[in-house]
């Protein structure tokens, strides 16, 4: 079984001068929770444009900050499904701590032949990006 989860421990160079976690800190770890479940299921990133045909590339992110986490502080991510298209999907990033959502992330991909053009999602992505669980996005 895959574990669709990225489990981490903040560390102080994740952190502002007052031991909050620093906004950006979020960014690498939606990515890395991405492409580990991308690899978790046999798909590398940078692969999919020869593997599937087309490739992908983010076109937008954001981050909510909900409650303040701090160092040493430990935090799962987790990436959600909020939105399929016929060219691009996005994708919510659930951080918690003890089970608590302490920041939503959200990213959007579309999908790109090899030559750059705008292409369709791949099948096997598609089915792929089912599997995940249903976004309950928080507002904001």
């Amino acid at each position: 079984m895959v574990d669709d989860v990225q489990r981490f421990r903040l560390s102080y160079g994740d952190c502002d001068a007052l031991g909050i976690a620093y906004f950006a800190i979020y960014y690498p770890w939606m990515e890395r929770t991405y492409s580990s479940w991308l690899h978790g299921h046999g798909l590398r990133s940078a692969e999919l444009a020869t593997e599937l045909g087309a490739g992908t590339v983010g076109v937008r992110s954001e981050a909510t900050y909900l409650a303040p986490v701090h160092v040493f502080d430990e935090l799962a991510c987790a990436a959600v499904r909020e939105r399929i298209g016929a060219t691009s999907y996005t994708l919510g990033f659930e951080f918690t701590r003890g089970g608590e959502l302490v920041t939503y992330g959200r990213m959007t991909f579309a999908c790109r032949s090899p030559e750059g053009t705008k292409a369709p999602i791949p099948d096997r992505l598609r089915a792929l990006l089912e599997t995940l669980r249903a976004a309950d996005a928080p507002a904001g």
